[in-house]
């Protein structure tokens, strides 16, 4: 059986180190680096110089174990659950907005201590919220349990003062995390991002 998690942290990335592979699933590198070499000798994925991405035949191979994890798995709770996700993604899409933007011409430069604060205390907020949909997508797929922690830790170190946790792309940010768990529920729902857009 090939590791479902990894399959999927690779299609997740695009491409990826094995340091942010580790780290997305909670594991060790060498445990990664190992798994990770075993699949390049399947020719599940290969290697490049920024870092290791997945083959037509390890996303075949990952659809085909998707398709499994989805038959096992409670539609009705899913779809309640993917509801509760999309009520306050638009909420955290605007948050980001306005991390990155003061108006729609005006960059965030983030010399405003106080503009930044009330965004970050939004953020705050709303990770208390939303904490509970993550456990329960847990719940239901238990693969899905590192996210917890990773939207744990990416919350600490923005309430640490390591803003970039915010928003920054190709490291463990709050916003990398919300982005890989919605991606996880449209597969997991069985829709796609033109299913999505429209639901």
């Amino acid at each position: 059986m090939h590791d479902t998690a990894l399959l999927q942290a690779l299609k997740l990335k695009g491409r990826a180190p094995v340091e942010a592979l580790a780290s997305a699933l909670g594991r060790g590198e060498g445990d990664v680096q190992a798994a990770v070499d075993a699949l390049v000798a399947d020719g599940l994925a290969e290697e490049t110089k920024m870092g290791f991405r997945l083959t037509e035949r390890g996303r075949e191979a990952l659809e085909e174990l998707l398709a499994a994890e989805r038959a096992g798995v409670d539609r009705g709770a899913l779809a309640q659950l993917y509801e509760e996700f999309c009520a306050v993604n638009d909420e955290f899409k605007a948050l980001v907005t306005s991390w990155q933007m003061k108006s729609e011409t005006e960059l965030n430069d983030h010399t405003d201590a106080a503009y930044d604060r009330k965004v970050l205390d939004g953020l705050d907020d709303l990770h208390g919220r939303f904490r509970p949909t993550a456990e329960r997508a847990a719940a239901l797929v238990p693969r899905l349990s590192t996210y917890v922690s990773r939207f744990d830790d990416a919350i600490a170190r923005v309430r640490a003062g390591e803003v970039e946790y915010v928003a920054r792309p190709l490291i463990d940010s709050y916003h990398t995390v919300w982005f890989e768990l919605h991606e996880e529920l449209i597969q997991a729902a069985g829709l796609n991002r033109a299913d999505e857009g429209a639901y």
